[in-house]
Parts: structure tokens; C-alpha cells; sequence
């Protein structure tokens, strides 16, 4: 099976431009609201955000906190004042048992009991009731009044007591509300001795107990906790903010080299092209010197000699021409030679021709030498490109078609050319033997390797790459392309 060979330069890489299309899509919500933030450093923007989400979660937590606290407080209020209201008030509502009102006699004592004892410290106002919602007795010394808080009164007659803070808003509340402070409402049932039946509901009004400094050293707790996390988040986010400001600073400044040593590579490229195009531009009015001076110097000798051998032909007997003639033959042979390479040093007069018509002239001039057919197949091309890359694909071609007709015999010969996107593109091609890998990765002074070298520092001396494809029983293919959107002569 034959192997492939495949040599590629890597001198430039093209890329063919792809158009992109950029839509923008309308902020939404979340952006539009990150939009003020966005000028501030990272730093204070977490600080910002974390003080929002703590602060709406320790809210939360403390109301929480202060909710159960309150409950808590009336209830073991509740059930310890509960417990002095029934020791105190059960003896003097005994006589409820049987009646519908307390003597004047309890109705004193009661009072007696709420001026002169510790209840007066923490027992603003007592009520008592009957079971069928009538009030008895009141601190505040309301006439009679008939009042009946169904719910609470309903589960003190079940033997619970119910605590409560009281909202204070209803009328028989007036001599309470004017405490202008919270209270804590609460229900018990007052029971016969002996017979443990309730005959009364004893309601009292005790103080919030010491309650507003528990909350405000709650929230004070919570509020001193919020801090401390902000203030720890805030010294590790900023250490973190810090280091990547440094990082960045010297990211920034290694960026900064970069691109300083991307403009002196750039500028050293740009120096070498042109000391590349200047030398490919002497190298070829070397070739046309060396090619004139053959024309003018061993050739015109060459040509003397051969008119001085025709005149020693004329004086020399018959018989005895075999030496001049051989003479003649070699010197001719020479002076063939000798112009042939003479018309291959010297290049026609490309100045002032186009891509396409310069083409066309060195298919010609091969076709004309070799007595062989090249087909030639154009596409579009520049109508204007600078002198260095028309001698470069002149000379590519030249020399392509010279090994094509050499080592293929001519056959399938091939010229195409074609400029896409600012991308010149030649290739030559031929149905030959094909080149061995052998072959391409000898060195030496073979012409056919010459040859090759001197294709690829020709298109490589512009910023091209060169390609060579070919395998045995398969041909030969040489590929050339430039980038022609620096050449400011390229239209």
C-alpha cells in the first residue's frame, strides 16, 4: 500500500473570520437591582448583602425569641400568682356558695388584702365572677355590671387557669388601661371547701414582669452577634479582597509586558518581512544579472566558437570533419543549455501585469519550452498585489511545473488559483510517479529537494505556508497560500 506523505509549514496559520452576532437581552429584575452596587468594590458589597440577610434572619430569630419569652412569662406568672389568688381569695368567696353577692365584711377584706399585703406590687386590679357572667366584685369599684368574657371564663369553670396578655379593649377595662403599661390577664377558678365545686372565677391583672429589659437584652444579644459575624466576614472578605487585588495588580502589569513584548515581536515580524521581501527582490536581480551575463558573456563565446568551427569545416578536407563536428555538437549543446538557463533566471517584465495575467504567461512560456499541456483553472483573485508576492508565484509556479515535467513527464499538469476572504490559495498538481518519503526527507544537493526548499522559503520569506501532499502512484500536489489583508497594494 503506498503511504501518503504530507509536508505542511507552520510558519502562519489562517483563520477564516466567522461572522457573530451579538444581541442583547434586557436586564432583568435581579440585574436592575445590582445595578447600584455594581460601582462598589467586593468587599463592601458583601458587607451590604450580609448586613440585609442577617439582618432580616436575626430579626426573624428575635421575634421569635422575644414570642416565646412572653409566653413563657405569663405562663409561669400565670400559674405563680394563681396559686397566691386562690390561697388568698378562696376564704372570703366561700359565702358565693350559697349567695349571689359577698358581704360588705369580704368586700373589705378583699380590699384590705390588696392595700396591705406584697400583692400590691404586682396585683393592680381583681374581678370576681359568677358562673352566669355576673361581676362581684371589681377593684376599680365599677357599680354592678354584667359582663362575660365566654372564653376565658369558660375554661377557669373547666378548673384551668388561662393566662393571658390582656389587649385591654373592652369597657370594663378602663381603670386598667390607665396603668398605661402591659398587663398580664389571668383566670382562676376559686372552689368550695370540702366539696371542691367552683362557685367563683377570680380574674386579676398582674405587671409585666421585668419583661422589656429581657427583650431588650435579647435583642442587644442579637443585635452585638450580628455585628461580630459582620465584622469577622467583613476582615476575612476583605483580607480575601485584598489578595486579589494584588493578584490582579500583577496580573495587570504582566499583562502590561505582554503586550509590550507582542509589540516588539510584532515590530521584529514586521522587520523581517521586509528584510525577507527586500532580499527576495535582490536575490531576483541577482538571478537577472547572472542571467544576463550568461546571455552575454559564455553564450556570445559560445556562438564565436561555433562560426570559427564553420569556417574550419570549410578549409578542412572532406573526410576529416568527425572532431569538428563533434565539436560542434557539444558547443551547440552548451549554448542551449546556457540560454535555457539564462530565460530561466531572467523574468519577463511582471510589473505591470495582474495575478491573472501573470498566470497565464509563465503556462505559456512552460507550455512553450516543454511542449506540454497545463490546465488552468482561475477563480477570483486580487486585480492588484505588490511586486514580491507576483515574483513569489511566479517562481512557485515556474518551478513546480519545471519538476512536475522532469519527474512526472508532464502528465496532469495542473495550475489553479483562487482568493477567499483575503486568503490567496495556488496550488500545482500533476498525475505523476509521485515523490517517496525517502525522498522528501533527504538531504543533499538533489535538484528536485533544491527545488523544494527553495518553493517554501520563498512563500515562508512572505508570512505564507507551503504545502506539499504526495505519494507514490499518486501524484504530486503543491499548495501556497497568503494572507493578504496587510498588503496594502491588495484591492
Amino acid at each position: 500500500m503506498a503511504t501518503e506523505a504530507k509536508v505542511e509549514s507552520n510558519s502562519k496559520t489562517f483563520v477564516e473570520p466567522a461572522d457573530q452576532t451579538m444581541v442583547e437581552s434586557p436586564d432583568t429584575w435581579p440585574q436592575r437591582l445590582w445595578h447600584p452596587l455594581a460601582g462598589l468594590n467586593r468587599s463592601t458589597q458583601f458587607i451590604l448583602l450580609a448586613a440585609l440577610i442577617l439582618g432580616l434572619s436575626m430579626a426573624f430569630v428575635g421575634s421569635l425569641v422575644s414570642q416565646q419569652i412572653r409566653l413563657a412569662a405569663a405562663h409561669s406568672a400565670g400559674e405563680g400568682a394563681a396559686i397566691y389568688m386562690e390561697a388568698y381569695l378562696d376564704e372570703y368567696v366561700q359565702e358565693l356558695a350559697s349567695a349571689s353577692t359577698l358581704k360588705t365584711e369580704s368586700v373589705q377584706a378583699i380590699d384590705n388584702l390588696m392595700k396591705d399585703t406584697s400583692l400590691k406590687q404586682h396585683i393592680v386590679s381583681v374581678k370576681i365572677w359568677l358562673p352566669d357572667g355576673r361581676n362581684v366584685y371589681s377593684t376599680s369599684k365599677r357599680p354592678v355590671f354584667y359582663y362575660h368574657p365566654a372564653g376565658p371564663i369558660a375554661e377557669a369553670m373547666q378548673g384551668k387557669v388561662v393566662t393571658r396578655l390582656s389587649p385591654l379593649d373592652h369597657d370594663e377595662h378602663a381603670y386598667e388601661r390607665s396603668f398605661n403599661r402591659p398587663l398580664y390577664e389571668t383566670y382562676v377558678p376559686l372552689r368550695e371547701f370540702g366539696s371542691g365545686r367552683i362557685i367563683a372565677i377570680g380574674e386579676f391583672y398582674e405587671m409585666e414582669h421585668e419583661i422589656g429589659s429581657i427583650h431588650q437584652q435579647v435583642w442587644a444579644i442579637i443585635a452585638a452577634a450580628t455585628l461580630a459575624m459582620l465584622l469577622l466576614l467583613f476582615l476575612i472578605v476583605r483580607r480575601g479582597d485584598r489578595i486579589i487585588e494584588r493578584q490582579q495588580a500583577i496580573l495587570r502589569q504582566q499583562m502590561r509586558e505582554q503586550e509590550a513584548l507582542h509589540q516588539q515581536n510584532a515590530a521584529l515580524q514586521r522587520r523581517v518581512s521586509t528584510a525577507s521581501q527586500e532580499f527576495a527582490t535582490i536575490n531576483e536581480l541577482t538571478h537577472r544579472r547572472l542571467g544576463a551575463d550568461l546571455h552575454d558573456g559564455p553564450a556570445q563565446l559560445l556562438t564565436l566558437i561555433l562560426l570559427r568551427l564553420d569556417e574550419l569545416a570549410e578549409l578542412c578536407p572532406t573526410g576529416q570533419n568527425d572532431a569538428l563536428e563533434t565539436i560542434r555538437s557539444a558547443a551547440q549543446d552548451s549554448l542551449r543549455e546556457i540560454r535555457g538557463i539564462s530565460r530561466g533566471l531572467a523574468l519577463p517584465e511582471i510589473n505591470e501585469l495582474s495575478l491573472d495575467e501573470l498566470l497565464k504567461l509563465v503556462v505559456q512560456r512552460h507550455e512553450q519550452r516543454s511542449e506540454t499541456k497545463v490546465q488552468l483553472d482561475l477563480g477570483e483573485l486580487p486585480e492588484a498585489l505588490s511586486l514580491s508576492y507576483k515574483i513569489c508565484v511566479y517562481r512557485l509556479v515556474q518551478e513546480a511545473l519545471n519538476n512536475a515535467f522532469h519527474h512526472a513527464g508532464g502528465q496532469g499538469q495542473r495550475v489553479s488559483a483562487e482568493c477567499r476572504q483575503g486568503v490567496l490559495e495556488v496550488q500545482v498538481a500533476d498525475a505523476g510517479a509521485g515523490i517517496d518519503q525517502g525522498l522528501q526527507a533527504a538531504t543533499g544537493s538533489h535538484r528536485s529537494r533544491l527545488g523544494l526548499v527553495g518553493m517554501r522559503y520563498r512563500v515562508e520569506s512572505l508570512g505564507g505556508t507551503f504545502e506539499l501532499e504526495s505519494a507514490p502512484g499518486q501524484g504530486t500536489r503543491v499548495t501556497a497560500r497568503f494572507d493578504l489583508h496587510d498588503d496594502e497594494n491588495c484591492q
